[in-house]
């Protein structure tokens, strides 16, 4: 029978980029592989026929042989099924990703350091608005998991030491043959490790960790905001049998402030004012975030929901020398708890300061024009 086109097996079009052709070969790989598909020939000769096509059209001198020939650009010669492994000189370690998702992954010396690495932590902290915008520096006492002392991280008694694996013979991976691929797992004996306890230290139940808590010296940078983490290298919990530790994620937790709103860089300041010294005119004194006073001119005839903007008086911007502005959001206060004189005062107003109020005017005019009509 002939052979299907290496492009339409791979399902991609003759222009295809490199990335697009691994990206159809992980489908594809994925989808017919025998350990997804126990038993089922039919997906064993897809497999087959996904992984010839790849080692062509991956290469990329095969490739353009094949794109001027076709099938018979390898016939009688080296080239035949596929001209080799698509998984390069180094065998599957160039696609360990694909076969981690099937199986789980592969035992390589540099995976198992992975394994065992120390986990990373995680730290909330809570900050005052202030301390977000200057920044400083901070001791903290983390919960962690350190190295045992009794048997130095090992996780076997005193006198006694890890023996190596059985099963895998210290390689802390097994093989198996499936189909015509050698398939390399970690070992389900040991982990991955190489080695097995039989003696557990006591103290740390054969771990080699133990929970704790440590005090470490931390830069929290001026500008940071909620949704930002810092990441501290290596002061995670400790790495099992002196592989390395993992590392610290602080997550900042800034407290609502009683006068300041944060709007990314930016600070809202709400500010109640008299009636009168917004029909009048005046000024009003506010603060900055980092303490200094500031006054802002109300103009006659501020009405509710006028804003004043100070340019430079916001936060500090993370990552950059420059600040944010500052808002300051007027409200107009109706006054209560009016003395009789007050009340005079205003009721004459009401009668004879229409024109003080264009717009409440030209609202009742229309209303009445509305039910005229």
């Amino acid at each position: 029978m002939d052979k299907r086109d290496f492009y339409e097996v791979l399902g991609v079009s003759k222009g295809a980029s490199d990335r697009e052709l691994k990206s159809a070969f992980r489908k594809q790989a994925m989808k017919f592989h025998p350990d997804r598909n126990p038993d089922d020939a039919t997906a064993e000769a897809k497999f087959k026929e996904v992984n010839e096509a790849y080692g062509v059209l991956s290469d990329a001198q095969k490739r353009a042989a094949y794109d001027r020939m076709g099938h018979a650009a390898f016939e009688g010669g080296t080239g035949g099924r596929g001209g080799g492994s698509p998984f390069g000189q180094g065998g599957f370690e160039g696609f360990g990703d694909i076969f981690e998702e099937m199986f789980g992954g592969f035992t390589s010396g540099r995976s198992r350091q992975r394994q065992h690495q120390g986990a990373d932590s995680s730290f909330k902290l809570e900050l005052t608005l202030e301390e977000a915008h200057r920044g400083l520096k901070k001791s903290l006492k983390v919960p962690t998991a350190d190295t045992c002392s009794f048997c130095n991280g090992s996780g076997a008694a005193a006198g006694t030491q890890p023996t190596t694996c059985k099963t895998c013979g210290g390689r802390g991976s097994v093989r198996r043959q499936q189909g015509f691929l050698s398939l390399e797992q970690t070992c389900p004996s040991c982990h991955g490790a190489g080695t097995v306890i039989t003696n557990p230290c006591r103290n740390c139940h054969g771990q080699g960790l133990v929970k704790t808590s440590k005090t470490i010296e931390v830069e929290i940078p001026a500008g940071i905001e909620d949704n930002m983490r810092i990441r501290v290298a290596g002061k995670g919990q400790a790495g099992r049998r002196g592989a390395p530790a993992g590392d610290l994620y602080i997550f900042p937790e800034i407290r609502r402030h009683k006068i300041f709103d944060r709007d990314g860089p930016d600070l809202h300041v709400r500010a109640t004012i008299p009636m009168a010294r917004a029909a009048l005119g005046g000024s009003l004194e506010v603060p900055s975030i980092d303490g200094k006073r500031h006054r802002v001119t109300i103009p006659e005839g501020t009405n509710s929901g006028a804003t004043f903007r100070l340019r430079a008086l916001g936060m500090n911007i993370y990552g950059r020398p420059s600040r944010g502005d500052m808002y300051v959001d007027v409200s107009v206060e109706t006054p209560t708890n009016l003395t009789l004189r007050q009340r005079e005062i205003l009721e004459e107003f009401q009668h004879e300061g229409e024109d003080a109020s264009p717009k409440a005017r030209g609202f009742f005019d229309r209303v009445s024009e509305f039910f005229k009509g």
